[in-house]
């Protein structure tokens, strides 16, 4: 736990928001029936998270804050996949698994978001210990805790399973599937858990009657989570961006499953998950919970696109797991080992002190060699965009009063996140402002009043990507094609500026000025000039980096 709350806070406040977070952010901040209307439209799938991040946001907006409930969940995770460890197979096992999930990139990235994945991950590892603790208890009363402490989390139904599998009660299935249902409303695409939890009644071989409880309980969550379910239907366009996951997406999520991407580190990993599979109680509990819920919305996804390596996070906990049993269990056989020589005698306590010397250089190794990709995670520029160097720019250029226009209109997340920047500009397309709308970035005027409001102004600056403003992309939205019409018409470039900053994309901030006789047209590069004639961040037709405004509905 100290070594995975140290990866957290390690730069938490990186400087800037992306665009999930900005959602998060801003959402969080309305009013209950704001947020209540917001969901019957859009984002149903994050609501309980919303609903939570209002009561945290309400102490102290801030990013910092926006992200501690992940850095508290990663760290409870840690701690609780290293007593689930020693539970299952150990004390050196499970201080063996919390470490290496401390230490893996892809569980401190998400600890540093501030989304609901890490949240659920914690549920995963805090039902799973629950459970192995009501196993053991044999008491109703352990099931009080359990319910308090996970009642949002994605294992909670792992939990409660084992224990139904070693009581076989039919009580058992009634806490498991309000868990369960729980769960699913916090994270819609947590659905798939209930396959792995079928795996795991096959692989354990239990009699039909538990097989029935289960059934029940399964299909009663389900019926509980219909509802949000058959409301997100309607809002699947903001998932349109996913594609068909190929066996690239196969490779990448096993590489971030792992505590290296590559080499040996990498290697080692799966050799170790292997010899895992020995250990059979914690292959059947960490083997499905690994394999089953990427595996059933990657196929699903072949059809309708719907898988994202962060919507399975929860599922690394099994890798950990069984990395961990397969390291334990080659420690367990060669503490068996004796050597007799003329001047030395090692065996027994000596060879399990040197392995236990061996594991931890192996894991100090292992996070040193991973140092360089924990610490491009600890950049905003390493994030999909970074809105406060839109709002940045904004604060230098801009004049009091002066149009702005946001291409696309996503693009306006970077005025809602960091409102400093635009406070002193006029928004020229926004007709109702997000909150009051029940949308995420707010409604815009229809294509004739846009026209009739550019008419009325000689210049405006644009907040685009570059690609973005190509006047060929022909966007379906009436209004994006009307923004780009009336720039390539009648204004052109006056001033280009850009943060030298090292991201994924460049987000420009352009002056537009309107056109008159003999200027360049809007939809051509403007004539170049000198780098050195050129103030400090006005681009010389080239320009450097800067963030990325995805032109995407976020998901």
């Amino acid at each position: 736990m100290a070594v995975m709350l140290t990866i957290g806070l390690w730069g938490l406040d990186r400087g800037g928001m992306w665009g999930d977070e900005s959602v998060t952010f801003q959402v969080a901040q309305r009013t209950v029936p704001q947020i209540w209307r917001l969901l019957h439209d859009v984002d149903a799938v994050h609501g309980l998270y919303y609903l939570f991040m209002h009561a945290v946001l309400t102490v102290h907006p801030s990013e910092v804050v926006l992200r501690l409930p992940s850095v508290c969940a990663a760290t409870a995770t840690a701690g609780l996949v290293a007593a689930l460890g020693v539970r299952l197979a150990g004390p050196r096992v499970g201080l063996g698994a919390g470490v290496l999930y401390a230490i893996t990139p892809m569980a401190g990235h998400y600890a540093q978001e501030g989304r609901s994945y890490a949240l659920v991950a914690a549920g995963v590892a805090g039902a799973t210990l629950l459970l192995l603790r009501a196993v053991d208890s044999g008491g109703a009363r352990a099931w009080w805790p359990y319910g308090t402490v996970v009642a949002a989390g994605v294992a909670g139904a792992t939990l409660l399973l084992l224990r139904a599998v070693d009581s076989g009660g039919a009580r058992a299935w009634w806490p498991y599937g309000t868990v369960v249902a729980l769960t699913c409303v916090l994270h819609e695409l947590a659905v798939p858990v209930l396959g792995a939890h079928a795996v795991t009644l096959a692989l354990l071989r239990v009699p039909r009657r538990v097989w029935s409880g289960w059934g029940r309980a399964a299909g009663a969550a389900a019926l509980l989570v219909l509802p949000l379910v058959w409301v997100s239907q309607g809002q699947a366009g903001q998932v349109a961006w996913l594609v068909p996951p190929g066996w690239d997406r196969v490779g990448r999520l096993a590489r971030n499953f792992s505590p290296g991407p590559a080499g040996p580190v990498f290697w080692g990993a799966l050799l170790l998950m292997a010899v895992g599979l020995r250990e059979r109680r914690t292959a059947a509990v960490a083997l499905p919970l690994l394999l089953v819920p990427p595996g059933i919305l990657m196929t699903v996804s072949q059809v309708r696109p719907l898988y994202h390596d962060r919507y399975v996070l929860y599922a690394l906990a099994g890798a950990s797991l069984l990395v961990a049993a397969g390291a334990g269990r080659v420690a367990r056989a060669l503490g068996r080992v004796r050597f007799d020589g003329r001047r030395m005698r090692v065996g027994g306590r000596r060879v399990r002190a040197l392995l236990g010397v061996t594991g931890v250089l192996a894991l100090t190794v292992t996070f040193l060699s991973q140092l360089p990709v924990h610490r491009q995670d600890r950049s905003a520029a390493h994030r999909p965009d970074n809105l406060a160097v839109v709002s940045a720019l904004a604060v230098r250029q801009m004049r009091p009063g002066d149009p702005v226009l946001f291409v696309p209109s996503v693009g306006r997340l970077a005025a809602l996140a960091y409102p400093k920047g635009f406070q002193r500009a006029r928004d020229i397309a926004l007709r109702e402002s997000a909150p009051r709308s029940g949308t995420l970035w707010g409604l815009e005027a229809s294509p004739g009043e846009l026209r009739r409001r550019l008419a009325s102004v000689d210049r405006v600056w644009v907040v685009a990507e570059r690609s973005a403003l190509d006047p060929r992309r022909g966007p379906p939205d009436p209004v994006e094609r009307t923004k780009l019409a009336v720039l390539a018409e009648e204004f052109t470039v006056r001033e280009e500026h850009v943060r030298e900053e090292r991201v994924r994309d460049d987000v420009l901030l352009r002056l537009y000025v309107r056109r008159g006789p003999g200027d360049t047209p809007a939809g051509e590069e403007p004539p170049r000039r000198p780098a050195d004639a050129l103030p400090p961040g006005v681009s010389a037709g080239t320009p450097a980096l800067g963030a990325r405004l995805s032109p995407r509905p976020v998901p």
